[in-house]
């Protein structure tokens, strides 16, 4: 497998990162997960745009351009040989020293990885996953932005970790006033008489890549779609839930802590754009 790392496609075994990176020592970076379908990269410049507004933010300068960064995954695509897969941008401060001052760390670095993933069983986009709400809560923007898909994931593994240790398949996880936030890497859309509602971003959710385009695919098939301030009782009392990511795509949950959702199924305006969505995506 070839990686593509700091400017060339080297073997996945000439990877390798310094231990005084600061992405390692103190997840002191961003990232970008991608899809691509028979060959095609799903929204590629909207990542890529995501990317280098999280390194804005963070005050992260690469040596490569935009249009260098696009070039470079499309190489990296083809370079693994495969139709479908997922692809990681992983930016990080680079190496420095065991200090925190980011100056220190003259060179940014990048890699970009090409890989099959499944983020959840097969069973589970079948018959939907089970839910809890999580203890933990998305930070405000003043602690931690959300919009900045920053290497720092602890505050969403916390969440992950309460969900495996209680057999569910997501955590919800609420923001400090007690709202629906998103899940541990995943949007969250419910629907109710008819109407698809998703929180909106400033409740502390990521402006996710596969939200929009299921907004876009709710336009174009007549679907109400509002942004809208949710709470558990909204999920809970909803004919049906579903939640988006780059990884997991679009999958039915139809379960919050030991309630069900709905019937309990995935239900037939989540299988419509779950059905458009894997159209789309081949396009």
């Amino acid at each position: 497998m070839k990686i593509w790392f700091d400017g060339k496609l080297v073997d996945q075994e000439e990877a390798k990162v310094s231990v005084f990176d600061h992405g390692v020592l103190y997840g002191d970076g961003c990232f970008e997960g991608i899809r691509f379908y028979s060959g095609k990269i799903f929204r590629l410049e909207e990542h890529i745009v995501r990317l280098f507004n999280s390194m804005r933010y963070l005050m992260l300068d690469l040596p490569w351009s935009f249009e260098e960064v696009c070039k470079a995954t499309e190489e990296t695509v083809a370079a693994s040989g495969m139709e479908d897969g997922y692809i990681r941008l992983v930016v990080t401060r680079g190496k420095g020293d065991l200090g925190l001052n980011p100056r220190n760390c003259p060179k940014a670095s990048m890699f970009i990885i090409v890989q099959n993933i499944a983020l959840y069983p097969k069973e589970m986009y079948e018959n939907g996953l089970s839910m809890i709400t999580s203890s933990y809560r998305r930070p405000n923007p003043d602690v931690l932005c959300q919009q900045v898909k920053s290497l720092n994931y602890l505050n969403g593994i916390s969440a992950k970790i309460e969900a495996v240790q209680q057999g569910a398949g997501e955590a919800l996880m609420l923001n400090q006033r007690g709202n629906v936030a998103e899940c541990t890497g995943d949007n969250i859309f419910i629907i109710t008489n008819g109407v698809v509602a998703t929180p909106p971003l400033t409740e502390c959710a990521l402006g996710g890549i596969t939200r929009h385009a299921v907004m876009d695919i709710c336009t174009e098939l007549g679907i109400p779609c509002v942004e809208k301030v949710l709470n558990r009782f909204d999920v809970l009392s909803a004919d049906e839930c579903f939640l988006t990511g780059t990884a997991a795509e679009v999958i039915a949950a139809t379960s919050l802590d030991g309630r069900t959702i709905g019937t309990g199924q995935a239900g037939p305006i989540t299988k419509r754009i779950l059905a458009r969505y894997q159209q789309l995506v081949r396009e």
